[in-house]
C-alpha cells in the first residue's frame, strides 16, 4: 500500500507541469476594458459601476527627516528576491519524501510557503479580474485583481472562488484564476522585494549619504520595491525614478501584488456629474502599463500621456509633459483638491510626476514599468502643487 502511494505520488508530480501550460493555453482573454467573456457568451463591463477606494486624507503637510548618519544595516534587508525568498517549500520536498507521513507534511508545508498566503491564487488575465460582492456577473463590483496579483482561497464551487485580497473581500470567476501548484509556480516568477516605511515622513535621497539632497518625503505605510541592499541604504524606485532611503526605517519582505478596492464616489456634495465621470473613466484603466513617452490608456501610458488622454476624452488639451501641465489651469491648495483635479509631486522642486485626485484623500496615476496605472494615498510622497483644470 504504501508503495502504491509512493507511485501515485510521483505520476502527479510527472504529470503536473504539462497540465499547468495546456491550462495556461485554453485560458480566455480578459479584453483591454476589463470585460471578462464566460463560456456562455456573457459578459463583465465595469465602466459604469461609481467606485472608488476606501481612505482618509492627510491633515496637513508637516514634514520629518528619518536618516541618522551612524547606523548599522538592518537585519530584514536584503539585496535579491531570492534572498527574501530563502527556500520556498516545493515539488522537490515532496519528490524526497521518503514515507508517507513524509508526503503529507511536505505538502502541508509547501501550501503554507506561499508568502502568507494558505490557499494562494493568482490572477490569470490580460489586464483586471472583476472583483464581485456575490457570485454573480451582475454583482456589484468591490475591487479588481490586477494581472499576476495575489489572493486568499476562501473556498470556491468550481465556477466561483470566494477570496480576499488586500482589503478587498470577494468573488471571483475560477476561469481566470490559477490555484494550487500552479499559483505557487506563478507567483515565484512574480514576486518582488518590496520596503514598507515604518516611520510618519521618510527622507527620500538622490543617493545614499545624509549629505545628498532629500528630494522628497514618503509617508507611513508606503510600499517601495526594492532594487538592492547597498550596506545603511536601500535603493528603491519611487514611481519610475531609482532612489535611496535609509534601511532603519523600512521593513523588506517578498511580496505579491494584491488587490485594488474601490469606495463609491458619489453624485453631488459640490462635486459635478462631470467630475466624478471623469474619476470613473481613469479607474477604468487601473493596472494598464507604464510606458515612456506613451498616450494609450491600454497600451501603455506615462504619467502625463495618461492625464492628457483622460482630459481628451472631456474636451481638454493638454501638453505631454507634466512640469507644462503643472502651469496649465488655476493653482490650488492640496487640501482644496476636488475629484479631477491635478496633483503634481517632484525631485527637489522640480515637478517630474502628475496625478489625478479622485476623492477620498486618493489619486490615481500611471506610476512605473513596474506597477503601471494605480491609486495611492494623495501623501504617498509630498506633493508640490495642486492644479484645477476642470472649472465647474
Amino acid at each position: 500500500m504504501k508503495r502504491k502511494f509512493v507511485y501515485i505520488m510521483m505520476s502527479v508530480m510527472l504529470l503536473c507541469q504539462p497540465m499547468q501550460a495546456f491550462a495556461t493555453e485554453n485560458k480566455t482573454i480578459v479584453d483591454e476594458n476589463n470585460s471578462v467573456s464566460g463560456n456562455n457568451g456573457a459578459q463583465e463591463n465595469d465602466s459604469k459601476d461609481k467606485n472608488d477606494e476606501e481612505g482618509g486624507a492627510k491633515t496637513d503637510d508637516s514634514l520629518g527627516s528619518d536618516e541618522k548618519d551612524t547606523g548599522t544595516q538592518s537585519s530584514s534587508t536584503v539585496s535579491s528576491v531570492r534572498e527574501a525568498l530563502g527556500s520556498p517549500v516545493g515539488v522537490s520536498s515532496v519528490v524526497e519524501a521518503k514515507t508517507q507521513e513524509d508526503y503529507v507534511k511536505a505538502y502541508e508545508d509547501a501550501k503554507n510557503a506561499n508568502w502568507g498566503y494558505t490557499n494562494l491564487g493568482i490572477a490569470n488575465v490580460s489586464n483586471n479580474l472583476n472583483i464581485r460582492a456575490i457570485p454573480s456577473t451582475d454583482g456589484k463590483l468591490v475591487g479588481k485583481l490586477p494581472k499576476d496579483a495575489a489572493c486568499e482561497v476562501i473556498e470556491s464551487d468550481g465556477e466561483w472562488a470566494h477570496i480576499k485580497s488586500g482589503n478587498v473581500e470577494g468573488y471571483v470567476s475560477c476561469e481566470f484564476l490559477l490555484t494550487g501548484l500552479q499559483a505557487k509556480w506563478k507567483a515565484e516568477e512574480l514576486v518582488s522585494v518590496i520596503a514598507t516605511v515604518t516611520v510618519d515622513n521618510l527622507n527620500v535621497r538622490e543617493e545614499a549619504n545624509t549629505d545628498a539632497e532629500v528630494i522628497t518625503r514618503v509617508s507611513r505605510g508606503e510600499e517601495l520595491e526594492v532594487v538592492e541592499s547597498e550596506g545603511e541604504w536601500v535603493r528603491v524606485y519611487l514611481d519610475d525614478e531609482e532612489v535611496y532611503v535609509f534601511a532603519e526605517f523600512v521593513e523588506v519582505d517578498a511580496k505579491l501584488m494584491t488587490a485594488i478596492t474601490m469606495t463609491e464616489l458619489l453624485y453631488g456634495q459640490g462635486i459635478s456629474d462631470v467630475r466624478v465621470d471623469l474619476c470613473q473613466y481613469a479607474k477604468q484603466f487601473l493596472g494598464n502599463p507604464y510606458v515612456w513617452g506613451g498616450v494609450s490608456l491600454t497600451n501603455g501610458a506615462d504619467c502625463s500621456g495618461f492625464v492628457l488622454s483622460v482630459y481628451k476624452k472631456y474636451g481638454v488639451t493638454l501638453p505631454h509633459y507634466s512640469g507644462a501641465q503643472a502651469n496649465s489651469g488655476t493653482k490650488i491648495s492640496v487640501s482644496d483638491a476636488k475629484p479631477g483635479d491635478l496633483i503634481f509631486y517632484g525631485k527637489g522642486q522640480t515637478i517630474n510626476h502628475v496625478a489625478i485626485y479622485i476623492g477620498n484623500g486618493q489619486v490615481i496615476h500611471a506610476s512605473s514599468p513596474t506597477t503601471g496605472i494605480k491609486i495611492s494615498n494623495v501623501y504617498y510622497r509630498t506633493p508640490l502643487k495642486a492644479v484645477r483644470i476642470l472649472q465647474d
